[in-house]
């Protein structure tokens, strides 16, 4: 069993997913897509969570969103309807568990209406998240931008220590290291942050 049963009801629908979908661990920090990969299956997150990052023809990358337990990548979904290949990468935020599902499935479980609402939700929240990184992109400071990065990484891995270089946020926020730490030693004297060795501390969660 996939547990899937905790995420659909309709035990036709559980059945095909049970018959088709391959469960795949995958470790703190392993690459579950790249860029450019043929997208042959659609991930639907088990256990964990899955850090969904864009990155453009240099390499040079963006914090999207998360993924958790019940959900699915639109934007896999949205390529593999197109015929294109991934267009983000997927890292597992944590020990993730995942059941992949293959794609040439997929559009005939639209019959079920329990997987098309299921469909239309992840779009419809999915493109919410994209909304809020392109609000704070577009209208906000770096400091709002940097503070929601490390609160959406501290929620993920459920913890207020995230064990992460400046830059390495630099790299996934597209911005120059310098520019990080100075943001980090500025939030660290109005106490949001705590930093330490290759470790940043976030202390406006309640967690």
């Amino acid at each position: 069993m996939t547990k899937t049963n905790s995420i659909f009801s309709d035990p036709k629908l559980i059945a095909e997913i049970e018959k088709y979908a391959k469960h795949r661990t995958f470790q703190k920090g392993e690459i579950i897509m790249n860029p450019g990969d043929e997208i042959v299956t659609i991930p639907l997150v088990l256990k964990g969570s899955i850090r969904i990052i864009r990155q453009d023809m240099e390499g040079a990358e963006s914090f999207l969103y998360h993924l958790y337990p019940g959900q699915t990548c639109a934007m896999s979904i949205t390529c593999c309807q197109a015929g294109k290949k991934s267009m983000i990468k997927a890292i597992a935020e944590d020990v993730t568990e995942i059941i992949q599902i293959p794609v040439i499935q997929t559009e005939d479980w639209f019959k079920y209406p329990e997987w098309k609402a299921y469909i239309s939700n992840n779009y419809r929240n999915r493109f919410a998240e994209l909304l809020q990184v392109i609000d704070l992109i577009a209208f906000s400071n770096m400091d709002k931008q940097l503070l929601h990065y490390l609160e959406e990484r501290s929620k993920a891995l459920r913890t207020r220590v995230l064990e992460i270089t400046h830059q390495e946020v630099a790299d996934e926020l597209h911005v120059h290291r310098e520019a990080i730490s100075r943001l980090l030693r500025t939030m660290e004297q109005k106490k949001m942050v705590r930093l330490g060795r290759n470790n940043i501390e976030v202390l406006t969660l309640g967690f």
